[in-house]
C-alpha cells in the first residue's frame, strides 16, 4: 500500500463515522424538541384550567355572598 491509500482510508472512515454521530444527534435533538414542547403544552392546558376552576370558584362564592 502506498502512503496516499494509508491517508485516505482512515479519512474516509472518520467521515463516515461524522456522518453517523450527525444524525444521531440531530434524532436525540429533535426527539428532545418534541418532548419538551409537549410537556409545555401540558403544563400551559393545566395551568388554564387550574385558572378557570378558580376563577369559576371565586364568581360562585360571590354569587353567593352577594344574594344574602
Amino acid at each position: 500500500m502506498n502512503k496516499a491509500t494509508l491517508i485516505i482510508i482512515p479519512l474516509l472512515l472518520a467521515t463516515s463515522a461524522c456522518a453517523d454521530l450527525k444524525d444521531a444527534g440531530r434524532a436525540i435533538g429533535t426527539t428532545t424538541k418534541d418532548v419538551t414542547t409537549e410537556i409545555g403544552h401540558a403544563t400551559r392546558d393545566t395551568t388554564k384550567a387550574i385558572g378557570h376552576a378558580s376563577r369559576d370558584a371565586v364568581k360562585s362564592v360571590k354569587e353567593d355572598l352577594t344574594k344574602d
